[in-house]
């Protein structure tokens, strides 16, 4: 057993702590092991403790060049033994999507330091999980690696409240996703970015990819050039500012207002048509059944896409070198589908990587 949760384990990266002090500084104090100069000063950025506004984010979770952080911040109380800390933040980076694994451990690591303020006990327990995948103490409560399962992360979202909120527009999320673009969601309140933004790789179940999830960035020259470097992705931000930089995003969803916007250099590879809305009426139908889950939608979506591939492939042949299908173009044109349709077939095949070079 211990051996099964040290392969699953070896998915964390590092761990670090961030104070606040009584004076108003914020500081990083400490981290296991070393970590680089860039990423200390993103996760200082990340951590709401340097905020003038002051909120408290009791977790934040996002992505910076396939490391993922997690990030969660408390209030020191007066019967702590940090006598001059007012807040903290413990973060920690790991190879995997898992905002519930990172977020029950960093609260373990939490307790731990407000208990003893030292991170020497922050440290064991990290060892152990890292080594072993549990880690276990009757005043701190335990944890267990193995509790937490990727999928259920990956469906831990509500693809029903996307749907409630866009109802028949969820379409153009789906498309955008199926053809790899680029999406920018804004709102005020990183919360709600971050509850919609991980939501949305579910519509498109059959590629289980999370790495196109960047749920927490700011509009920072280092941050926006690593995002620049992904063909397709979801990125959140809270700041309204975004919403002027259409070089970002293919598809701009504004959370708070509920409107999605389409970009006009996006709009020709994005035109809807038949096969649309009927991708569109079955995503609603489906999410207003009170029946059915939030899983048995993402099921009845993922068939419906599976769907469009089995259009695809007729029109598909075997490259000459034996590898991957490519498109057949003149098939494809023979075919006389709708023009949306066709435009949109040959969009997919291109994200597919499927077109003749």
């Amino acid at each position: 057993m211990a051996a099964d949760g040290a392969a699953d384990t070896q998915l964390m990266l590092g761990v670090g702590l961030i104070e606040k002090d009584t004076n108003g500084e914020v500081l990083w104090v400490w981290c296991y092991p070393s970590t680089t100069a860039t990423l200390r000063n993103l996760l200082l950025r990340k951590c709401c403790l340097a905020d003038e506004n002051r909120l408290l984010h009791p977790f934040v979770f996002g992505q910076y060049r396939r490391t993922w952080f997690y990030i969660t911040t408390v209030e020191v109380p007066d019967s702590s033994v940090l006598k001059k800390v007012t807040h903290f933040s413990i973060v920690l980076t790991a190879k995997d999507f898992n905002p519930e694994k990172y977020a029950a451990f960093t609260r373990i690591l939490c307790r731990l330091y407000l208990r003893h303020g030292s991170p020497v006990r922050m440290m064991e327990s990290y060892i152990a999980v890292l080594t072993k995948g549990i880690c276990q103490s009757e005043e701190n409560g335990s944890f267990l690696s193995k509790d937490f399962d990727a999928r259920k992360a990956y469906l831990a979202g509500s693809i029903k409240d996307v749907v409630s909120q866009f109802g028949m527009e969820t379409v153009i999320l789906h498309t955008a996703l199926m053809l790899k673009k680029r999406i920018v969601v804004y709102h005020p309140k990183i919360e709600a970015v971050q509850e919609f933004t991980r939501t949305l790789p579910a519509l498109v179940w059959h590629r289980q990819d999370w790495t196109i999830l960047h749920s927490y960035v700011h509009l920072d020259a280092d941050e926006l050039e690593a995002l620049q470097l992904c063909p397709g992705y979801i990125a959140g931000f809270v700041d309204s500012e975004v919403s002027n930089r259409s070089d970002l995003y293919d598809v701009f969803v504004n959370l708070a207002d509920s409107e999605i916007t389409i970009a006009p250099h996006a709009k020709e590879a994005m035109t809807m048509g038949k096969l649309h809305k009927e991708m569109g009426h079955l995503i609603v139908q489906s999410a207003e059944d009170p029946e059915k889950s939030d899983s048995q939608v993402i099921q009845d979506i993922s068939l419906k896409t599976k769907e469009i591939f089995t259009n695809l492939a007729p029109f598909s042949e075997a490259s000459g070198d034996g590898g991957k299908r490519v498109l057949n173009l003149e098939a494809l044109k023979q075919r006389r589908f709708p023009p949306a349709t066709e435009n949109f077939l040959y969009h997919l095949a291109a994200a597919e990587q499927m077109l003749k070079i």
